[in-house]
């Protein structure tokens, strides 16, 4: 089963894809922020039918106690509407220090801010779906 995963920021959509057993995850795309949620659901939608994926799976921020506040619950809101743009199953998971690790990883590869700063979204969720695939 294909998935695709999501990390969900303010400016930018970071977008993974699994291959079609679920074994790897794999950054895919960038989606920058378009000012219109409808044209950037319009955006994932495209790239879960061109990827043919079965599921969408969508970055939960949680707090580092592991409760939610603000980011979470925005995160939840903007899910909610993706369930209506993408006609697939959405599930939501933990994506706590994703973006921390995947800087982290980026650096060790010696890419310097810039060049992070063009990646560092979708890695963040191509960690965000392996640790979904890795837990089911």
């Amino acid at each position: 089963m294909r998935a695709v995963g999501i990390d969900l920021g303010e400016k930018r959509i970071g977008v993974a894809v699994s291959d079609s057993e679920s074994r790897v995850a794999t950054p895919y795309e960038t989606v920058v922020r378009s000012g219109s949620r409808d044209q950037d659901h319009a955006q994932i939608r495209g790239i879960v039918e061109e990827v043919g994926a079965e599921i969408l799976v969508v970055g939960l921020p949680l707090s580092l106690d592991g409760t939610e506040g603000k980011a979470a619950a925005d995160a939840r809101e903007e899910a909610e509407h993706l369930r209506q743009a993408v006609p697939i199953p959405l599930e939501m998971h933990d994506e706590r220090l994703t973006t921390v690790e995947a800087e982290r990883v980026l650096q060790e590869q010696g890419l310097d801010a810039s060049q992070r700063r063009k990646v560092v979204d979708k890695v963040a969720a191509s960690i965000i779906l392996q640790a979904w695939m890795d837990a089911r």
